[in-house]
């Protein structure tokens, strides 16, 4: 299949780099601030300006002729579901995956304490493993959970974790681990670990954007003795390719 083709449109090209400049200031912008920052000439900028003040994506303070976003952005993006639009877009994806590794496999999401299972695809073959949508479970006692717990900020990671019942139950040494796991699923963006909850091995990769609140583990239980047994090391960039194909469907880095 040819690479899709790549066409530019300037104008479109404006506005946006004019509304993610705005996006990524702490202060509003005046039109030589915008200038300077998009390394565009003020006549350039000044009639996108124009017409993003009238169509209410941006407004401009009549003392300093200062630009910032107003909320039509947040507006538009808030009319539909973070967790119906994430649905939409894994189906298809996940569907490949389970016919290309002959695996199961599933999206999770935080849901108050628990992790929660929200979609499925199954494996084409006749012996598999299936977990059923809307199971639940306290999320350190699985690999996505513990991906899941890893990719929040700091601080909401640490709340987290304070309020949960099986990190409570750690010793010293069992916390030292966990976190040390955790600091490597935040550099790598995915877990391999021996299933808690049976035999064999379970890999979890992240998708999403945890900086604005779409955040998803995407799980494969990997049957013990199966023809996948022992070769989760090739089976996890495979895995990670999903992960990373929702999070760009997404329109997330």
């Amino acid at each position: 299949m040819s690479e899709k083709a790549s066409y530019s449109v300037p104008a479109l090209d404006k506005g946006l780099d004019i509304l993610e400049a705005l996006a990524v200031t702490q202060v509003p912008q005046t039109l030589t601030d915008l200038s300077r920052s998009l390394k565009r000439t003020p006549s350039e900028l000044f009639r996108m300006l124009d017409v993003l003040e009238r169509r209410a994506y941006i407004s401009r303070d009549t003392i300093s002729d200062a630009y910032s976003l107003t909320l039509k952005l947040y507006e538009l993006a808030h009319t539909h579901s973070p967790v119906d639009q994430l649905l939409r877009t894994a189906a298809f994806p996940m569907r490949e995956l389970a016919e290309s590794i002959r695996e199961s496999c599933h999206l999770s999401i935080l849901h108050g304490p628990f992790l929660m299972v929200i979609a499925q695809a199954e494996s084409p073959e006749p012996v598999r493993l299936s977990i059923e949508v809307g199971y639940r479970a306290l999320p350190l006692t699985t690999a996505s959970g513990k991906v899941l717990i890893s990719m929040l900020d700091e601080s909401e990671r640490a709340q987290f974790l304070a309020a949960d019942q099986t990190y409570a139950a750690l010793n010293r040494s069992e916390r030292r681990q966990l976190n040390a796991d955790m600091a490597e699923i935040r550099r790598s963006g995915i877990y391999i670990a021996a299933s808690t909850r049976r035999t064999g091995n379970d890999i979890s990769c992240v998708i999403g954007n945890p900086r604005i609140g779409v955040l998803a583990a995407l799980g494969v239980p990997l049957i013990p003795g199966g023809a996948n047994d022992g070769k989760e090391r090739r089976l996890a960039p495979l895995i990670q390719k999903c992960a990373n194909q929702v999070t760009a469907a997404l329109g997330l880095d």
